[in-house]
């Protein structure tokens, strides 16, 4: 939710796609909002970390090696787009730093300003290829467990294939991006579905019991 917030009513609703001006106009009228966007998205990577972890617990019975290696793509995703928030946070701070405007026009600044942010969206899709490959692995995590519901496994594993889409077009084939973006509903179905999930109906105890037993788990 917290990356929602973050992508769908602060970035969308500030930056101005190729218009460097009105970018900074209305990065610099809602300060509080844009600085509120690093805010969610710090948060929810902290949270990104202990949730990692959870997984990689929960579902090492199944298939310890698989529940490493997606347990290592999560904490990558999460590393990459925690540096990328530096390319976020120079856009406020070239256009507030006192500094700055002594070597630079103000057309230069915002100009510098709305690279940065493109940098911060392409980066966020390059943290997005390393979560494509961790939902494909805990997808089939979750499918192959017998204490989770196989359908869930299948979305999850479907979102993964969305991201590796919707990241690899941004790259390769840029003018697809609008033709694709449609496809996103799928990730938020998929991790709507395993949250409430794992919020309201839990993993079967029972076969959970079976499982770490006989995989010698305690």
């Amino acid at each position: 939710m917290l990356g929602l917030f973050a992508e769908i009513f602060v970035r969308s609703s500030i930056i101005t796609p190729g218009d460097a001006t009105a970018t900074a106009g209305s990065i610099l009228g809602a300060e509080g909002l844009f600085r509120a966007g690093f805010l969610a998205d710090s948060i929810m990577l902290l949270s990104d970390v202990a949730l990692a972890v959870l997984l990689f617990t929960l579902l090492k019975p199944v298939n310890k090696t698989l529940a490493l290696v997606a347990l290592f793509f999560r904490l990558t995703q999460t590393a990459v787009i925690a540096v990328n928030l530096l390319n976020y946070y120079a856009a406020v701070l070239l256009l507030k730093g006192p500094g700055y405007a002594t070597g630079f026009g103000v057309a230069q600044l915002n100009s510098l300003s709305l690279l940065f942010l493109d940098l911060h969206s392409y980066g966020y899709d390059l943290g997005l290829i390393l979560f494509g490959v961790h939902c494909l692995i805990l997808g089939y995590l979750i499918a192959k467990s017998l204490y989770l519901p196989k359908a869930i496994g299948y979305l999850v594993m479907a979102a993964g294939v969305t991201y590796l889409i919707g990241s690899y077009t941004r790259f390769l084939f840029p003018d697809l991006v609008g033709a694709v973006s449609p496809i996103y509903v799928v990730p938020i179905v998929s991790e709507l579905s395993l949250c409430l999930w794992l919020l309201i109906k839990g993993v079967d105890l029972e076969r959970w019991r079976e499982v770490t037993g006989s995989a010698g788990i305690v």
